[in-house]
C-alpha cells in the first residue's frame, strides 16, 4: 500500500470506499471545525454517506479527475488533502485540505501539498495548482501563504453555504514558481 512520511508517527494515504466507517468517524469529531469552510461536512452524516462520498473521489480517480488522501497520526485520522479537480488535458488541478485542530501546528498540511504538488507539477505534468478559499478561513489563507501560492484573484460571491452569498479567493502555483 501507498504511504508518503509526513513526519514522526504521521502519513498521508489514500483514504478509499472501504474506510468509510472510519471517516465517518473523523467527520463526526471534526465536523464543528469544518462546517464554515467545507461542503463535505454537511453531506457526510453516517457511514453510507461517508461511503457515497468516498467512492465519488474513487470514481473521479479512476477517470483521472481527482484524488483523495487521508493524514494519519498514530494510526488516527486526523485530515486529508484531495485534488477536488484534476484535468490532465489542460494542465490544471486544485488542491483542497482540511484537518482536526488536534492536529494543527505540525506541518503536516503543508509537508502533504508539497508531496501532492510535486507529483502533480513534475509526475503529471501540471502547469497550475490552485488553492480556493473562503477569505474569512484565515487558516487556508496562511497555509496557501507558507506553501507559496500567490493570491491571484477573489470571487465575490461565487459560492453558497448554508444559504448564504460567499465569496473565494484563488491562490495559485505555476509550475517553476
Amino acid at each position: 500500500m501507498f504511504a508518503h512520511v509526513l513526519g514522526e508517527n504521521a502519513e498521508l494515504r489514500p483514504l478509499e470506499p472501504w474506510q468509510a466507517e472510519e471517516f465517518a468517524r473523523h467527520v463526526d469529531r471534526v465536523r464543528d471545525d469544518l462546517l464554515p469552510w467545507i461542503p463535505f461536512a454537511r453531506m457526510v452524516v453516517d457511514v453510507d454517506s461517508a461511503r457515497a462520498f468516498l467512492q465519488s473521489y474513487a470514481d473521479r480517480q479512476a477517470a483521472d479527475g481527482g484524488r483523495i488522501y487521508g493524514i494519519w497520526v498514530d494510526g488516527a485520522l486526523v485530515g486529508g488533502v484531495l485534488f477536488r479537480v484534476f484535468d490532465a488535458a489542460i494542465g490544471v488541478c486544485e488542491v483542497g485540505v482540511w484537518l482536526g485542530t488536534e492536529a494543527r501546528g505540525r506541518g503536516l498540511v503543508t509537508k502533504a501539498v508539497r508531496h501532492m504538488i510535486d507529483w502533480a507539477m513534475n509526475v503529471r505534468g501540471m502547469a497550475r495548482v490552485e488553492w480556493r478559499c473562503d477569505p474569512e478561513n484565515a487558516n487556508s489563507r496562511a497555509a496557501a501563504k507558507r506553501i507559496g501560492f500567490t493570491h491571484e484573484a477573489t470571487l465575490r460571491g461565487s459560492w453558497v453555504i448554508e444559504g448564504e452569498r460567499r465569496d473565494e479567493e484563488i491562490w495559485v502555483l505555476l509550475k517553476g514558481e
